[in-house]
């Protein structure tokens, strides 16, 4: 059955059909080809001939543009050919000249072992000495010597380049010949992570210089409302843009899903996903089924095995879950079963999500908005990848994004896509590349610096009057105990570590804020699926005790969260209303955490923390005083009002700014500082801020807008999970008042006062 034929097959079923709420057909296009200034060599060509592939016009233009010496970003969508467009031009460069090399930087290791086939796959049938290798944590000692004297492409990820820059001396041949650095799944590299691989990127770049060499960049990423921003801000160079896609597509059938189509939902999410992989199956469609979670991937596969069973056994053996954490051969094995059509359907975390060739698949199923419009286009990508009839299901879940777009089906298709942000000036993460930098080379303040950003100066001076660097005739250099790269973790803010220990066992680290939020005594927290508890949190030597438990609870921290502005970086006036961003400084004191079953409370216990306390970024508003006074007058809860306005908006951020609900927290009141103003701040959750709250202030007038249909458009009476309450509030979601959160954000975004819908009618708002 083809992708349209199972979406009339769905429609015919009144349970799937009272839960479809739209369905987005587009048609297929044709192969548009490109031609290339310059023809390729005969074994190129060759090599194109054997694969029977010509080449589209964007992958000419993406050729065309790197012989020209020219650094280009691809954002072409999934199966468009960007691998080939970029690996092309690198095997000609190493066919002309002998001693060139190229480093290819991948975000995981399957990623990296799939492209490894490719290009030695490439290597041999040219004839070119390319000899590509991977250079990671699992690389053997005894090899790593010839990889770096023979290999000329070389396969790594950016945690293995971090600890390897050190050691530049051992990388001398590669670094004075780098003629190209590749950097696919560029989209990854965002956040907290993205500006420590940005840094990283520059001490690179910083080597290669004093080696001798001047690498091109070429960078492939799913596509970005700011490529070639957010290009420069991950490598610090400049880029041309390449993102008219010339492959050909066939017809695809995205359906939008909603289990609480009803305001209630008579299942979970997860178990409507089931029903749905199986009836593909049944149906006889390949299918990928992507989840949140290990876990979730894990049980549903269970699930559909025990459905799939009930029709046929060797249906259920061709269902398989896949996810970090297998052997390689286990997902080498997964990948080969799909890829020749053994597997029916194999159930993912976002592990599959990127570029990894798995052959062609005829649907896919999305258990939960994954968070960003991109990450949902990518893993909708995976269907039809051979130009074939496709079809896409998202499921939503009960959360205030997913429920906006079941109701605004028109924003989830033609959404603009999303900002990634880089946020290399942030203190906490540039001091370390700074220390790291000092250690490889002396620093020069006249000619290196300009790589490190306009605060590098001041932070070389801070750190030399805590004895972590000091100024030498030659330059910065590093003077603290032990490795600097040891000390600089490129996955969060530099502080303390605390480990995970159980029975002895390291089971994983966290930095201190996660540590608060998940690993107090008392927490029941989750590993790969397996649930623990908290026996004992030793602020002293950083070490959590857990032992494994099975319960059917679990907790939720409880916080005060106190804020003062430091200073005042920029104002703007938005529909009236007073908006400002700036530099803050919060107090978070975690003062206990509830005991839950289900959405039941079954207890409270206290807990006795020393508060956390960091520096960060926030926007804020001010409420009019109109606005205020009309929500009194009609004895509405002004406080519930602005705490809803705060939630709503936190949820509807990563509609605008690519993040999670989690980098992000907020403080209402209805009298702040002194001047006692009703405001609302929405704050960057990490030390230094990360530039989400920055770019946010930018787009306010539409996180406005959005926050306001998501709350008015909601079918409950006085608010819900798919609104205005947080899974995150520490304050247990007091006080919410649904009706004046809808008066404030009307107001916010300039929506004159009107009947406020819920459940099939309208409810008008009482008069003042």
């Amino acid at each position: 059955m083809a992708g349209p034929e199972i979406v009339r097959f769905l429609y015919a079923n009144p349970t799937y059909a009272k839960r479809i709420v739209h369905t987005e057909t587009t048609e297929p296009e044709s192969p548009r080809y490109g031609e290339l200034d310059t023809p390729l060599s005969r074994t190129l060509e060759a090599y194109l001939l054997q694969k029977r592939i010509r080449l589209y016009s964007h992958q000419c233009e993406v050729i065309n543009h790197v012989r020209a010496k020219r650094n280009v970003i691809i954002t072409t969508p999934t199966a468009s050919g960007k691998t080939l467009a970029f690996n092309i031009p690198v095997f000609e460069l190493l066919h002309i000249y002998p001693d060139a090399r190229a480093l290819y930087l991948y975000p995981t290791k399957a990623l990296s072992n799939d492209q490894y086939s490719t290009l030695a796959q490439m290597a041999q049938f040219t004839g070119i000495p390319a000899s590509p290798a991977i250079y990671d944590g699992d690389t053997p000692q005894s090899k790593r010597a010839a990889i770096r004297e023979h290999s000329r492409i070389i396969i790594s990820n950016p945690h293995e380049l971090h600890q390897v820059l050190s050691w530049h001396a051992k990388w001398r041949p590669v670094l004075s010949n780098l003629e190209f650095v590749i950097i696919d799944e560029s989209h990854r590299y965002r956040g907290v992570f993205g500006s420590h691989v940005a840094l990283v990127i520059r001490r690179l770049l910083r080597l290669c210089r004093h080696y001798g060499s001047s690498p091109r960049f070429i960078l492939s990423t799913a596509t970005l409302a700011n490529p070639r921003k957010f290009a420069r801000c991950l490598t610090g160079q400049d880029f041309l843009l390449v993102d008219d896609d010339g492959s050909p597509h066939g017809r695809k059938s995205f359906v939008l899903y909603n289990p609480f189509y009803n305001g209630v939902g008579e299942r979970s999410t997860h178990q409507e996903t089931k029903d749905l992989l199986v009836s593909c199956m049944r149906e006889d469609l390949q299918t990928i089924c992507f989840t949140g979670s290990r876990k979730m991937a894990e049980l549903i596969t269970v699930w559909a095995r025990e459905d799939a069973r009930r029709l046929s056994a060797r249906l259920a053996e061709s269902i398989s879950a896949y996810r970090a954490g297998f052997l390689p051969e286990e997902r080498r094995r997964l990948e080969r079963q799909l890829k020749e059509g053994e597997m029916k359907a194999v159930v993912s975390t976002n592990a599959l999500e990127l570029g990894i060739d798995i052959g062609t698949l005829d649907a896919v199923l999305i258990s939960g908005f994954p968070g960003t419009m991109m990450s949902t286009r990518q893993q909708a990508g995976r269907a039809g990848r051979s130009g074939g009839e496709a079809l896409a299901i998202l499921v939503a879940q009960a959360n205030p994004l997913d429920q906006y777009f079941m109701r605004h089906p028109d924003q989830f298709f033609s959404r603009p896509h999303e900002h990634a942000i880089i946020d290399t000036e942030n203190p906490y993460i540039l001091s370390g590349h700074l220390l790291c930098a000092a250690a490889e080379l002396p620093l020069k303040d006249d000619t290196e610096l300009d790589l490190f950003g306009k605060s590098a100066p001041g932070l070389l001076s801070e750190l030399a009057a805590s004895d972590l660097v000091r100024k030498t005739s030659r330059g910065w250099v590093y003077s603290g105990r032990g490795r600097a790269a040891d000390a600089v973790r490129l996955d969060g803010i530099p502080g303390e570590t605390f480990r995970i220990m159980c029975r002895g066992r390291l089971l994983e680290t966290m930095d201190l804020g996660q540590a608060y939020r998940e690993a107090h005594k008392g927490a029941i927290m989750l590993h790969q699926g397996e649930t623990y508890i908290v026996n004992e949190m030793d602020l002293e030597t950083h070490a959590i005790r857990v032992t494994e438990i099975d319960v059917d609870y679990y907790t939720q921290p409880l916080k005060e969260v106190n804020l003062s502005v430091i200073e005042v970086l920029d104002t703007r006036v938005v529909n009236g209303v007073r908006c400002a961003f700036g530099e803050v400084e919060v107090t978070e004191c975690f003062t206990g955490y509830k005991i839950k079953r289900g959405d039941t409370i079954i207890g409270v216990e206290p807990l006795t923390l020393p508060p956390l306390t960091f520096r960060t970024k926030a926007f804020w508003f001010i409420a009019p005083a109109a606005t205020e006074q009309a929500i009194n007058g009609r004895g509405l809860d002004f406080a519930g009002g602005l705490h809803g306005a705060e939630h709503a908006i936190i949820a509807l951020m990563p509609l605008h700014v690519i993040c999670d609900r989690w980098d992000i927290g907020g403080l209402s009141s209805p009298a702040f500082g002194d001047e006692g103003e009703p405001t609302v701040f929405v704050y960057d959750a990490c030390e230094g801020g990360i530039g989400l709250a920055e770019k946010a202030f930018g787009l306010l007038p539409g996180i406005f807008s959005s926050a306001f249909q998501l709350v008015k458009d909601c079918r409950c009476e006085d608010g819900c999970p798919s609104c205005i309450y947080s899974p995150k509030c520490g304050n247990d979601n007091q006080p919410l008042d649904k009706t004046a959160t809808i008066l404030l954000l009307g107001e916010l975004s300039r929506v004159p006062d009107s009947p406020v819908s819920t459940g099939e009618v309208n409810r008008e708002v009482p008069a003042s």
